[in-house]
């Protein structure tokens, strides 16, 4: 994974665009806006909640999500006490609660399975008593690891209203979790898979990674086979990435200063990705987006990779990013385990008037607005309806991106097939995490770069 990248050619994999702006554009922010008055004139009958626990029995090497490996004694405890003190302002800045609802919650990490099956019910609780979540009404996801999924947790988050599990397992053959830094062994998922199912939670997810270290096309589809054997609602397949700070990285194991500089990886990863694609829809299932396949008969529950990002989002947790229409904002951002132990301490540390203004951020002007929906709607199977953006932005997307859409349809990643609908190509689709960056808007683009990593 050395090779010079050829001045003329487009690497498909650059970022994984599961956000935008990405957090490394955030800064902090001047006067430290209220909450109550960021939230005051922005619709409250469907928002989106995200609980965000920041920690996990043992740091994938692949993982650069703000995360710590362990808690000491009584921290996760201390954890949730302001997570509920965090939670107190921030439905107080909401307003009147007959204006307020949700309608999808999510928990993440982090390994939000991590907590006991007691904190479990207690995060529930904050969910609902603090925030006024009605969790048996409306889609509830969750994260979990094969060693966290126990018998205890799982009943909580079932009887509790879960309708959706998602079970990081990246691979089932023991070399190639070893190879990802992540100690696990098939038996240990096989049997977290059959605790899961026997909960008769709805849906069931599981992730997988291509592109691993020794990973062939036969260990591949050995994989993908033993992930279908379960029926699996819905899969993730994500391509491996090397990012700077990460274990992978700190063992030499990829070219994370230059993400996919190397073509020779950039194809193994594309002709994974193609055959996992092609056998899930060969074996009765849809493509929802480049990394996301629903089986075809499944319970359309669980919020996907495109409600995840929608405007009214609401997360609670020092990892969580919260949107309104015109700022996104969080906490500080780091991907070394030093700096998140000390953002942790801070959080656990800060009294309910902390919680009461945004700190860090990134505004959102029109124009970023435009480029978010195009993005985030462009990098989805189903594309964006041109009357949708019509509607909301007065305009049609190659009035406002013109060069970007021009230079995908030459290359072969736009159709035409609908004149009503902007959607990728499968070829497209494949390159999503070259299409969404190349969307990010120059001072986004500025604000990452000048980003210190931490």
């Amino acid at each position: 994974m050395t090779t010079a990248e050829p001045a003329t050619r487009t690497s498909p994999y650059q970022h994984y665009v599961y956000a935008y702006p990405h957090k490394t554009a955030y800064r902090g922010l001047p006067g430290r806006p209220s909450l109550k008055a960021l939230w005051a004139a922005e619709p409250k009958d469907a928002l989106s909640l995200y609980l965000h626990i920041p920690f996990c029995e043992v740091r994938c090497g692949f993982c650069n999500l703000f995360t710590r490996i362990g808690a000491p004694d009584g921290l996760t405890g201390a954890y949730l006490d302001a997570l509920e003190r965090q939670a107190g302002e921030v439905r107080e800045a909401l307003g009147e609660t007959d204006d307020v609802r949700f309608a999808t919650v999510a928990f993440g990490g982090g390994t939000p399975t991590f907590l006991t099956a007691a904190e479990l019910d207690r995060l529930c609780d904050i969910a609902e008593h603090r925030m006024g979540a009605d969790l048996r009404a409306v889609p509830l996801s969750v994260e979990a690891s094969p060693a966290t999924a126990t018998a205890d947790r799982l009943a909580v988050l079932a009887g509790r209203g879960a309708t959706r599990l998602s079970l990081g397992v990246q691979s089932f053959v023991d070399s190639e979790a070893r190879a990802a830094v992540r100690p696990q062994r098939r038996a240990e998922v096989e049997a977290a898979l059959a605790r899961i199912r026997d909960t008769g939670i709805p849906v069931l997810n599981i992730d997988l990674i291509y592109g691993i270290d020794g990973q062939t096309e036969q260990t591949w589809r050995h994989s993908l086979d033993a992930a279908l054997a379960w029926r699996p609602e819905e899969l993730y397949l994500y391509p491996l990435y090397v990012r700077p700070l990460t274990g992978l990285d700190r063992r030499g194991a990829g070219p994370a200063a230059a993400e996919g500089s190397d073509p020779a990886w950039d194809e193994q990863r594309l002709r994974l990705y193609r055959a996992g694609r092609d056998h899930l829809l060969a074996h009765g299932y849809t493509q929802q987006s480049m990394r996301m396949f629903r089986r075809t008969d499944a319970p359309p529950q669980g919020a996907d990779d495109y409600a995840c990002q929608t405007d009214g989002m609401i997360g609670l947790g020092c990892g969580a990013r919260s949107y309104t229409a015109r700022l996104h904002y969080s906490f500080d951002y780091a991907v070394g385990m030093h700096r998140i132990r000390g953002i942790i301490d801070d959080y656990v540390a800060a009294d309910a008037s902390a919680f009461a203004h945004a700190e860090v951020g990134h505004p959102m002007n029109s124009q970023e607005a435009r480029r978010r929906h195009l993005l985030q709607s462009l990098l989805q199977a189903e594309g964006l309806r041109l009357d949708d953006y019509r509607t909301r932005f007065g305009g049609a997307p190659a009035d406002d991106f013109g060069p970007e859409l021009r230079r995908f349809a030459e290359r072969g990643w736009l159709t035409e097939a609908d004149p009503s609908v902007l959607r990728l190509t499968p070829e497209g689709l494949a390159h999503s995490d070259a299409v969404g960056p190349e969307l990010f808007s120059p001072s986004v683009r500025a604000a990452m770069t000048a980003y210190e990593r931490k």
